[in-house]
């Protein structure tokens, strides 16, 4: 089968015939239809992502495909099951086994492209803002990096709970991407001052933050007393320095959330977070924006629009 492999930090991921897997006890092999694209791939290039595979391996995530082969002692899902998996690593190649518990049915409404875009920019935002930040309706969210894959999610979600939306993006091509999913309003990141803009909305009670560097910094002076800064990511390549004294004066709380950590140590978090999503899905509340879908060869062009900014929302790898 053909797979997209690492096999050096130092040299760039390149398609190569690998051999197919076989699930092992307690997996599912999969015939891999759509994969979806992440920063964290870009890390895991670089070996900078905290859960970056031993070398050599297979680049993706998320994936979305049929069952074709059950391991041992696995009951289900049945073989010929359209599911979804977040496997952390094995997703951009024909076929993949991946632990069958983690294995997400689809509905039938919802397409591969859909469901490989759709658990860890989702997932990360409704744990964030529902789970950790406690978003309340009539609350004021910030959104920075809101065109981007986990941003406009945080958007869309936030909006649904009943949230004031601010977007902040670069460009007005993007803003008007951050618009359509929900926001209220719009801050252009390359032109506007992010503290002003805020403060003359009434300033924030809760900052999405996966960008981090001087963004962090400004929306951290926006917040009102007892804001909540959900600290997702550092797309900007520097990790904010926290003062303690202003969290202290302002009351304000910083929260991180990784996401596929709680598998590890409160995975119900993540299935009832998951069986909310899926169900707003179905009732057609939520509307995955895949900016770009590539065929497996272009795997590195979508992991280039990402790095490049170039790219809206998720971008999508098809097998098929």
């Amino acid at each position: 089968m053909r797979a997209f492999r690492i096999d050096s930090h130092d040299t760039p991921a390149i398609l190569k015939e690998v051999a197919r897997p076989a699930p092992g006890a307690g997996e599912i092999g999969i015939r891999i239809s759509a994969c979806g694209l992440n920063f964290a791939d870009l890390l895991m290039l670089k070996g900078e992502y905290q859960d970056t595979p031993p070398l050599p391996f297979t680049l993706g995530m998320e994936v979305a495909g049929t069952v074709e082969a059950l391991g041992d002692g696995v009951e289900g899902p049945a073989i010929g099951s359209r599911v979804a998996v977040f496997g952390g690593q094995g997703g951009l190649a024909e076929y993949g086994c991946f632990p069958a518990d983690r294995a997400v049915l689809l509905p039938e409404t919802m397409s591969f492209a859909d469901a490989a875009a759709f658990q860890i920019a989702y997932g990360t935002s409704h744990v964030a803002l529902d789970h950790k930040a406690r978003l309340q309706p009539g609350e004021t969210l910030l959104v920075l990096g809101a065109a981007g894959g986990v941003g406009l999610t945080a958007v869309e979600i936030g909006k649904l709970m009943g949230a004031t939306v601010i977007a902040c993006a670069r460009g007005a091509d993007k803003l008007e991407v951050a618009r359509n999913a929900g926001a209220d309003h719009l801050i252009d990141a390359e032109t506007d001052e992010i503290r002003e803009a805020c403060r003359a909305l009434g300033g924030v009670d809760v900052v999405y933050d996966p960008v981090g560097g001087d963004q962090f910094k400004s929306a951290m002076r926006a917040c009102r007393p007892e804001a909540r800064i959900l600290t997702i990511g550092f797309a900007s390549g520097e990790v904010p320095k926290i003062p303690a004294n202003h969290l202290l004066v302002k009351n304000i709380s910083v929260l991180g959330l990784y996401w596929g950590g709680y598998l590890g140590f409160r995975p119900q978090v993540v299935t009832d977070s998951l069986t909310c999503l899926f169900d707003w899905y179905t009732e057609g509340r939520l509307k995955p924006h895949i900016s770009h879908v590539l065929p497996l060869e272009k795997a590195q062009d979508g992991l280039d629009l990402m790095s490049t900014r170039k790219s809206t929302g998720k971008v999508v790898v098809t097998m098929d």
